[in-house]
């Protein structure tokens, strides 16, 4: 591979102070990229295992400055395989992965700076440290704690050896997820293999069906192309009246990456394993224990209690879920043995039954919310709420590919506070499934921009929504326009910090069980008249979306809450099942687990050969291990925070812009500097409760 070796000549190279060239970056760049990074990032350790003193200026602002650099560099690959994936780009990130983890367990574990950094919290009065740097020192302290920085010999050795077979593991996981993700298509040729599927769903089936090189595909006459990515997915369970042909999609969903050479079965044993030993080296019991000791919960009690709490309201609501919707297939003439019910009927009878209740379809609405339409709305809202102005700036930065746009964030009065790249569309050839954020760069007082101010934050927001097709923008489901509500949220935490400090600024040093209260908060806005109204724009008429449809769909909001909330603690009490007291070396397997946890947490069993754990990337490739639950933690934070909004009448403008001033001053603000149960009770003026969500779910 060509190794090249001019600094200035590679783009993962260039300063943090400017915008990477994505626009330039190629697999050729990665390999001499990182492994310079690397040896730069090793030199700076070096000097200041040396230098450092016990002080903040001494150890921690130093210790900032060599993690920006590595994350900087490194943070363009790791988003580029998640973008970008290919065969090329796999090989040269596994060539240079297990160099920067052995990096970054050096740096965790050098004890010269774990010295200083104790030395600096045993003597934080006298260095006049405020309750943001106390706070990042102690995070610090027990961030090293936990990478081993106690561990000598024999077990240091063995833990890192452990964590770079995770850190395989872990990557082969998500990239065998999504070969087979890509390896799966139905491809329907017949007028009968469509029926019930309505045009928009099928003029994205045609225009996959051209791009898997079916040229002459069109959407009244096929052939029409249904893969597992999210879009389609969905909307074929959804839509399709083909009874055996959604079994086929849902059988192939629920085993995806699950036998073959793409089996990630033993890589969940592998993943398992490591974690536990990670654990009990650390001197815990268990993975759900370490995990745990991080988070707002704190102990696995505690996070299962909530869990508990939910499900124990949440199960017979969905067992009234699905008689109601026994009672309505018997209702339409289905026949006893369609009544059976199947996974594979509850997508298609829920959505009807929904339609039939509330007298409104999908498709009815997403012609108001044209992509475009819907980023002014929300926009518009983030400018009420929290005095920001969103300006496109489309050409201002290098992207990744032809789709992505980029945005900068400006007060009132146009001064620059932040910017993101927005990637709205599935591509599932080379893009992983699902919707995140990520950052790019953070704010902090020790970097300078390009015009010599002080650096401001940068982000990702990434989707997987529905593509433009046939001349139209891209026409958003509801959950789509939840989904980039959601997104935005945890977008905006991280560009209206007001924290200096990079090591807390934005979504840094957050306990991962706080972190979603700002996505799921803004998901709450979507039920907003003047806000859901004011994203919508008839994609052929322009007109806004009707009174009467948005009462309906106000009406829908509780809809089958019950059954919505259950899945989330199905997996939510798997993942601390798996992590806590599952015996590897027992007679259970994982997915013996899984059937054991949905005899509590589902009304019907999985069916035998269900595999969902081989593609349940959150916990064996992301970052939710044993902290899966957080979703339902936050999203009770999220309902409360929201409710303080109704409290005060959601159309008094003046108060809506005095709480939304608050929620910015605090939840939004404050990121990683203040512990997050004290920055909620600053937003709320008490602690949480579940009412709030129980509420807005019809379950009270």
């Amino acid at each position: 591979m060509f190794m090249e070796t001019d600094t200035q000549a590679n783009p993962l190279l260039r300063d943090a102070s400017l915008l990477p060239a994505f626009d330039e970056i190629t697999v050729e760049h990665v390999e001499p990229g990182v492994l310079e990074l690397v040896r730069e990032v090793g030199g700076m350790i070096d000097a200041l295992e040396a230098s450092a003193t016990p002080n903040w200026s001494g150890v921690v602002e130093p210790l900032e400055k060599l993690q920006d650099r590595l994350g900087f560099g490194w943070g363009l690959v790791e988003h580029l395989l998640s973008v970008k994936n290919s065969g090329e780009l796999r090989t040269a990130y596994e060539k240079v992965e297990p160099e920067v983890v052995r990096l970054s367990m050096r740096l965790a574990q050098s004890q010269n700076i774990y010295q200083c950094l104790v030395a600096l919290h045993d003597r934080q009065d006298e260095e006049c440290l405020d309750e943001s740097q106390k706070r990042i020192v102690e995070k610090l302290i027990e961030e090293a704690d936990l990478a081993g920085v106690g561990l000598t010999g024999e077990s240091r050795q063995r833990f890192n050896d452990n964590k770079l077979r995770f850190a395989e593991a872990s990557t082969r996981f998500g990239n065998q997820l999504l070969d087979a993700t890509k390896a799966f298509s139905l491809e329907l040729v017949h007028p009968d293999e469509i029926k019930g599927l309505p045009p928009s769903f099928l003029s994205v089936a045609a225009q996959s069906s051209r791009d898997a090189g079916h040229e002459s595909a069109t959407t009244d006459a096929g052939p029409w192309r249904v893969t597992l990515d999210g879009p389609s997915f969905v909307g074929f369970m959804k839509y399709s009246a083909r009874r055996d042909l959604r079994e086929k999609l849902y059988r192939a969903s629920i085993t995806r990456a699950s036998s073959g050479n793409l089996d990630n079965g033993p890589l969940i044993d592998t993943i398992l394993r490591l974690r536990r030993e990670e654990a009990v080296l650390l001197g815990r019991s268990t993975f759900a224990d370490l995990s745990l000791s991080q988070k707002m919960a704190a102990t696995v009690d505690r996070a299962e209690s909530l869990l508990e709490e939910l499900r124990s309201v949440c199960y017979p609501a969905a067992g009234k879920d699905m008689e109601e919707l026994k009672a309505f297939m018997r209702q339409k003439g289905a026949t006893e043995e369609s009544i059976a019910i199947k996974q594979w009927d509850i997508p298609y009878w829920s959505e009807r039954l929904r339609e039939f209740r509330f007298d409104f379809s999908e498709e009815e609405i997403r012609v108001y919310f044209p992509l475009p339409r819907v980023l002014n709305g929300l926009f518009k809202i983030a400018k009420q709420l929290f005095s920001i102005n969103v300006v496109e700036a489309d050409g201002e930065a290098g992207v990744w590919h032809k789709d992505v746009r980029f945005f900068r964030v400006e007060t009132q009065s146009g001064e620059h506070l932040a910017s993101f790249y927005m990637d709205p569309y599935s591509r599932p050839s080379e893009k992983r499934g699902g919707a995140w954020m990520n950052e790019v760069v953070g704010r902090s007082k020790l970097f300078l921009a390009k015009d010599r101010s002080q650096r401001k934050p940068v982000a990702y927001l990434i989707c997987n929504g529905s593509v433009p097709v046939d001349g139209r923008p891209s026409l958003m489901t509801f959950r789509e326009i939840e989904t980039l509500f959601h997104e935005f949220g945890h977008t905006l935490q991280h560009m209206l910090t007001e924290v200096d400090y990079g090591l807390a600024s934005g979504i840094r040093n957050i306990e991962w069980d706080a972190v979603e209260l700002p996505s799921q908060f803004m998901e709450n806005w979507c039920y907003h008249r003047e806000t859901l109204i004011g994203l919508s724009e008839h994609v052929e008429t322009g007109e806004p979306l009707p009174e009467e449809l948005f009462k309906k769909i106000l009406e829908a909001r509780a809809y089958r809450a019950g059954s919505s909330i259950l899945r989330q603690l199905y997996f939510g009490m798997l993942d601390l099942e798996l992590h806590h007291r599952f015996d590897l070396d027992g007679s259970e397997s994982p997915f013996d687990v899984q059937r054991r946890v949905s005899e509590l947490t589902t009304v019907l069993a999985p069916i035998p050969e269900d595999r969902f754990l081989c593609s349940f990337s959150h916990i064996f490739q992301g970052g939710y291990a044993a902290g899966y639950y957080s979703y339902l933690w936050a999203q009770v934070l999220s309902a409360d925070a929201f409710s303080a909004f109704e409290e005060v009448g959601v159309e008094d403008l003046s108060s809506v812009r005095e709480l939304g001033q608050r929620f910015r001053e605090t939840i939004l603000g404050l990121g990683g500097s203040i512990a997050p149960l004290e920055v909620f009770k600053m937003f709320r003026g008490r602690e949480p409760s579940t009412q709030a969500l129980l509420k807005h779910s019809n379950l009270v």
